[in-house]
Order: structure tokens, then C-alpha cells, then sequence
């Protein structure tokens, strides 16, 4: 029995808890990282080209997974509202990699942190939940700081922003599909959305193709490597915590896309795009406070953007 395993049989105890955030902030780092890389590999490659070979590796490293589970994928439920999950999940990510060859990492995590704002939002017009006056207030602020880093005028709004902005609000709709799929074994979600990149990739990617060489290659099996790594890292997290003790933690990916991006890229953010994030974090992480006083919180969660 491995060390995770014995663990998990006592997700109980304080290891477990440990356990379950080391892991979440684990997760981050490799959804962060990856991001790094797909944001290096579209400064040479089309996105339709990286979601390809990016989802034919991931598929390829979880087949042992979709295999020992193949089972649950003769009894789907709700097939539209899973296909409608795959194409956010997909539109999500393209717009992400669409962004990055233009825009600071930091910048496009920035608009997809305010995406459970988008979430509790959304949850009170299509899933009828209620929401107090305390959280609609959050939910202002936390726009307030989507405008103060998007600093919106004629000059300043760019096509770039836009879709970023606009991948966010696909983002938030994954979630809120994902709050009605709660009942979907986690393979059927992650494959499914691997499988939905894959459709679009191979679309797309004719259009642009450039035959990558063998150390080319590589990057595209690391990117595959770490998408699937962080998959795998959150579900255990859960698994070990409960998501109100690990959820928070996700935020941290706004440091690592900081960190990335400077290192990486040179990018250095803007006083604007770090007041934004520290509105929009505060914002969120007050809704998930208040959501979870209420008893009201979601076990359901989805990977980090990317």
C-alpha cells in the first residue's frame, strides 16, 4: 500500500488534512507551470495544435485509469448538460491559450480568479439558489476589481482581454454545469473534457500545422504530463480534505502566475492588474466564507484554469 493510499483509508486525521493541502497547493503549482509551458509552446505553435497533442498525450497517460473504470462510461447521465460541460470546458481553455500569446500570465489569471464570483452570480439566475445581500455586495466588488484591472476605456480594452474575460465567464459555466453533474465519477469529467480538447485541436489544428521536431515533441508530452499530474493531485486533495479547507488555496495560483511570468516571460504586472487581483481574491474568498457559514458550499470542483 503506498504512503497516499494509507492515508487516504484515515482521511480523518490531521495527516490527511496536511495531506490534502499539500497536495491542492501541489496541484496549483502544476496547473501554473503548465500554463508556463502551453504559453511557450503557442509563441511557435497554433492553440488547436497544442489542445491536440496536449489531449492525445493526457488521454494516452489516463487510458490505464479510463480502462480500469470503463464501466462507468456505459450508464452516462444527462448526456446534453455533459455535452454542454465539454464545450465550456474546451471554449475555457482555448480562449486561456488564445490570451497568453498576448497577454501577461498574470493578467489572464487575474480575469479567471473572478470566475466564482461569475459562479455565485450565476447560481442565483440558473440554479435558483439563493443568495443574500452580503455576498450580492461581494459579487459588486469583485467586478469592481475585474474593471480595475481590465481598466476599461477606448484605448485600453483589447481583443486579448476580451477573450480572457470571456474565457473566465466560459469558466464559471463549467462550474455551475459541474454543480449539476455532481454526481459524475470524476473519470467521465476529466476524460470527457480531454476528449472535448482533442475534437477541437484536430479541427484547428490543419489550419496552422507545423510538424514540431523530436525535442518539440517533448514539450508537448510535458505539457500532457503536468495536466494530467495536476488533475490527479486535486481529485486526491479532495479526496483526503474537505473542499472548504482546500479550495482557499487555489488563489495561490495568482503568485505562481506572477512568478512564471516574470521568470519565463519578463513579464512584469501592473499595479492595476495586482489591485484587481487583491479585490477580486478578497471578494471571492469572502463568498466562500459566507457560503460555507451557510452550509450552502459545493463539494464539486473543477480543475484551475489552463
Amino acid at each position: 500500500m503506498t504512503m497516499l493510499a494509507k492515508i487516504s483509508a484515515n482521511a480523518g486525521n490531521r495527516s490527511a488534512g496536511l495531506a490534502g493541502i499539500a497536495l491542492m497547493l501541489l496541484a496549483v503549482w502544476l496547473f501554473s507551470f503548465g500554463d508556463a509551458v502551453g504559453k511557450y509552446i503557442v509563441a511557435t505553435y497554433s492553440v488547436g495544435q497544442l489542445l491536440l497533442l496536449r489531449g492525445l498525450g493526457s488521454m494516452i497517460l489516463l487510458s490505464p485509469l479510463i480502462w480500469r473504470n470503463r464501466s462507468q462510461f456505459t450508464r452516462i447521465r444527462r448526456p446534453g448538460l455533459q455535452l454542454l460541460r465539454v464545450v465550456l470546458s474546451t471554449a475555457e481553455v482555448a480562449a486561456f491559450f488564445a490570451a497568453s500569446i498576448y497577454l501577461p500570465l498574470a493578467d489572464i489569471i487575474t480575469y479567471y480568479l473572478a470566475a466564482p464570483i461569475f459562479v455565485t452570480a450565476g447560481a442565483a439566475f440558473f440554479l435558483g439558489e439563493r443568495v443574500g445581500w452580503r455576498r450580492w455586495v461581494a459579487i459588486g466588488i469583485g467586478f469592481s476589481g475585474v474593471l480595475i484591472a481590465l481598466q476599461p476605456s477606448a484605448q485600453t480594452v483589447s481583443w486579448p482581454a476580451m477573450i480572457a474575460l470571456g474565457g473566465s465567464m466560459s469558466f464559471a459555466g463549467l462550474m455551475l454545469v459541474t454543480r449539476s453533474l455532481r454526481d459524475a465519477p470524476d473519470i467521465v469529467l476529466a476524460s470527457t473534457q480531454f476528449a472535448g480538447t482533442i475534437t477541437f485541436g484536430a479541427i484547428m489544428a490543419p489550419l496552422g500545422w507545423i510538424t514540431p521536431p523530436l525535442t518539440d515533441l517533448g514539450l508537448f508530452l510535458l505539457a500532457a504530463c503536468i495536466s494530467v499530474g495536476a488533475l490527479l493531485s486535486l481529485n486526491r486533495s479532495l479526496m483526503l480534505a474537505p473542499a472548504s479547507v482546500v479550495v482557499p488555496y487555489q488563489y495561490s495560483m495568482i503568485v505562481w502566475a506572477v512568478i512564471f511570468g516574470y521568470v519565463a516571460f519578463g513579464d512584469v504586472p501592473s499595479v492595476a492588474t495586482l489591485l484587481g487581483a487583491a479585490v477580486i481574491i478578497g471578494a471571492g474568498f469572502y463568498i466562500f466564507l459566507r457560503e460555507r457559514a451557510l452550509a450552502n458550499e459545493d463539494p464539486v470542483v473543477v480543475p484551475p484554469p489552463g
